[in-house]
C-alpha cells in the first residue's frame, strides 16, 4: 500500500513540474537565423508554429451523399 501511494505521489509531482513561462535562448546564445528570403528574424513563439505542410487541410469532400456501390466485375468469391 505504501508503494501505491508513494508512486502516486511521484507521479503527481512530475506531472506537475511542466514549464509554464515563455521561451528564450538560453544566456549567450541567439536564436536561428532568418531563413533565405525573409528581412527579419522570426520570434520564438513563431518558429513553434506549424507551417501549412506540416498540418495540410483536407481540400476535398470525399463523401457529399450516401449512394448505392455499382457491381464491381472484380469482385468475385474466393475458390
Amino acid at each position: 500500500m505504501k508503494r501505491l501511494i508513494a508512486a502516486a505521489s511521484l507521479m503527481f509531482l512530475l506531472s506537475a513540474c511542466g514549464q509554464t513561462a515563455d521561451l528564450k535562448p538560453t544566456a549567450g546564445r541567439t536564436l536561428p537565423v532568418a531563413p533565405y528570403g525573409r528581412a527579419d528574424q522570426p520570434a520564438a513563439e513563431e518558429l513553434l508554429e506549424a507551417g501549412p505542410q506540416a498540418v495540410p487541410e483536407r481540400s476535398v469532400e470525399l463523401l457529399t451523399r450516401s449512394q448505392e456501390r455499382k457491381d464491381d466485375p472484380f469482385d468475385l468469391p474466393p475458390e
